[in-house]
């Protein structure tokens, strides 16, 4: 699959950049991916005393220190030499803003991110990238054993930006034989009870109404006939919905698409979008976006 040649992966520094290099280096021939940036962002480029203790010889500049224990780390884990790798840290008071600057900077295709389970760490700056990034995610979980997907979950409303979520997860299913899972959240309206049926007579019925919405869905752009998982919404929200599907499924890759209206919306997320990112750190989750639309954009989004 070449449509990653660039990626960014951010590092923190902590045990999870281990987690993270390992499963990079697993996803390298699967993603497509031929240049590699590792960058660490910090309001405060001082190097903290338990690295000092790991690293006692570091005399250099916090900006080279960090970099050399970046290398260092590649190094440990046999980053693949067939990938070119740069490596650099950067200070800034709002490290969003400077993850996003350098996204754009170096024109990438991918970011990947860490989902911490048990580490330390409020994982505010993966959340908040993966709203406003111009490219796609790829979110990699803490505890998750690496392997190359198998069955993946597609969550879906039907709308025409969909048919590119689907035509990208039919090229991954064509290329690692992964199984492809749509799932459709359906519910019923308030005031069912006016028409005289009861809550499981309507829910049929917008079962039944979903089920055509699909059809027409594949239909549209002439999909193969992939059956479609349906959830009746309850009292969740969709995020933890969609995430315990997932996991009562056996997903082991969630794909995930942004809402693609216009062209300065195609670089965010809806509300169920991010949701899901906001519950989800147990199964890797790539968020996919059309890379070119939204560079126009790009700064008005920091204010955002």
């Amino acid at each position: 699959m070449k449509n990653f040649s660039k990626a960014l992966v951010g590092l923190d520094l902590t045990e999870m950049d281990d987690i993270l290099i390992k499963k990079t280096i697993t996803f390298i021939e699967f993603l497509g991916i031929e240049k590699c940036y590792f960058i660490h962002i910090a309001k405060d480029l001082a190097i903290p005393q338990e690295i000092l203790d790991n690293y006692p010889d570091l005399v250099a500049p916090g900006d080279e220190s960090v970099e050399a224990i970046m290398a260092d780390k590649l190094k440990q884990f046999n980053f693949p030499d067939s990938v070119e790798v740069e490596v650099f840290a950067e200070e800034g008071s709002h490290p969003l803003d400077t993850f996003l600057r350098w996204a754009r900077i170096k024109d990438v295709d991918l970011i990947v991110m860490g989902r911490k389970e048990t580490l330390e760490g409020s994982g505010s700056l993966a959340k908040g990238v993966a709203k406003k990034a111009p490219c796609s995610i790829l979110m990699l979980q803490e505890k998750r054993p690496v392997n190359m997907p198998k069955k993946i979950m597609i969550p879906t409303d039907f709308s025409s930006h969909n048919h590119m979520i689907f035509e990208f997860g039919e090229r991954i299913s064509k290329e690692v034989g992964a199984e492809i899972v749509p799932v459709n959240i359906y519910e019923v309206p308030h005031g069912y009870s006016k028409t005289g049926k009861s809550f499981e007579e309507f829910a049929e019925i917008m079962k039944e109404n979903a089920q055509k919405d699909y059809q027409k869905f594949l239909l549209k752009k002439g999909k193969k006939q992939v059956a479609c998982q349906f959830i009746l919404r309850d009292k969740s929200d969709d995020g933890e919905i969609l995430l315990n599907h997932a996991l009562e499924i056996g997903a082991d890759m969630i794909l995930l698409g942004s809402r693609g209206k216009s062209k300065s919306a195609a670089i965010m997320l809806g509300s169920t979008a991010e949701e899901l990112i906001a519950k989800n750190n147990l199964i890797p989750m790539l968020i996919f976006k059309k890379k070119g639309e939204t560079i126009g954009f790009f700064e008005a989004l920091f204010k955002i």
